[in-house]
């Protein structure tokens, strides 16, 4: 599966987003963790019959099509919110106060 952004850059964004309590790029980024996981779980499942085969290679597309949608989404994101695509840093406007640990 072609991956526009590692792990390393996924979880970057999720790190800051939940810093500053930004959920939403954070919930892109677990959804394509998530897409990540099923494909390769999907690529892995024992094929003993060819309806099993064709059932994990149905899967598998849809997660992987839905992950470059997924992906797209997280771009474009970076790109209205103003991120740093170089550094996947969070722009200062969009920072807010990090919760107090009760």
């Amino acid at each position: 599966m072609q991956e526009t952004f590692d792990s390393a850059q996924i979880s970057k964004v999720i790190d800051q987003a939940l810093m500053y309590q930004c959920a939403c790029p954070a919930q892109v980024c677990r959804a394509i963790f998530e897409l990540r996981e099923l494909h390769q779980f999907q690529m892995n499942c024992a094929d003993d019959t060819a309806n099993d085969r064709l059932v994990h290679e149905t899967i598998a597309a849809a997660a992987e099509q839905s992950h470059q949608l997924m992906e797209r989404c997280l771009e474009k994101i970076l790109e209205i919110e103003g991120w740093d695509r170089a550094t996947l840093t969070m722009p200062a406007s969009l920072r807010k106060k990090p919760a107090k640990n009760v």
